[in-house]
């Protein structure tokens, strides 16, 4: 197991330290398979332990995948970083303002137009009134909706309103960006524009974690690839090396 002495580097943007998650899975669904289940004495839950025993550090300006296979806790890991969720043991210490591209436009409503909601999520993001009005045009025009700007967003398209709240969290000024599935959102040409800005925040030194399936396209983002299975750590290095195992 890593030392605490040998996470805490001056330039660590992240470090996560032992840690341990754990969640109660729900084995009914209703009132009457609560009651036919504790009747029969059968469990009503299971404890299922996400991550167990965790430890890296991650310095700034590195582009890091989070990689292993659905329940290897790596989303679990990217929303204890982002603070949406706190380890039930350890410690995962940011250093900056982090924003997480985890559950784009979770807090739109749906009753504001375009433009009042792109306030409204800058400042649940962190970002001042001040600096939200110093990239409105570029957040609006990056979406590519600036004839609906004014519209509420329940009429938008699903793929409209991802386009905003896309572009929304893009433009946050960040030191840490978590970006969770980024090639889920809208058209190819609007996936292959997302994916050149990230490049370019990259470039400017932010520090990047990221979680996708899509294997190719980790392995040219990330230089490094932390592998993670059954809530551990399976292998920490090169991306390239981390996808081979994937695949193995």
């Amino acid at each position: 197991m890593l030392k605490t002495s040998d996470l805490t580097g001056t330039t660590s943007s992240i470090v996560v330290e032992d840690v341990r998650k754990e969640f109660k899975l729900r084995h009914t669904h209703s009132i009457k398979e609560t009651f036919l289940a504790a009747v029969r004495r059968k469990p009503l839950t299971t404890d299922f332990r996400a991550l167990d025993g965790v430890s890296f550090a991650i310095e700034e300006g590195e582009s890091v995948a989070l990689l292993g296979f659905n329940g290897s806790g790596k989303s679990t890991m990217l929303k204890l970083i982002s603070g949406v969720l706190t380890p039930d043991h350890g410690s995962v210490r940011t250093r900056g303002r982090v924003a997480g591209l985890i559950e784009v436009g979770a807090g739109f409503h749906p009753d504001l137009s375009g433009r009042e909601n792109i306030y409204l999520n800058a400042a649940i993001l962190g970002m001042t009134k001040k600096e939200t009005l110093a990239r409105f045009d570029d957040i609006v025009a990056f979406s590519e909706i600036e004839q609906f700007i004014d519209t509420e967003v329940k009429h938008y398209s699903s793929g409209m309103f991802l386009r905003l709240a896309f572009s929304v969290a893009i433009h946050t000024e960040v030191d840490i960006l978590l970006i969770d599935e980024i090639l889920s959102v809208g058209d190819e040409p609007f996936q292959k524009k997302c994916l050149a800005r990230i490049r370019e925040l990259h470039a400017d030194g932010k520090t990047m974690v990221v979680v996708s399936h899509d294997l190719d396209m980790v392995s040219q983002l990330c230089q490094r690839g932390i592998l993670l299975r059954s809530g551990q750590v399976e292998f920490d290095g090169d991306s390239k090396r981390a996808v081979e195992l994937m695949r193995s």
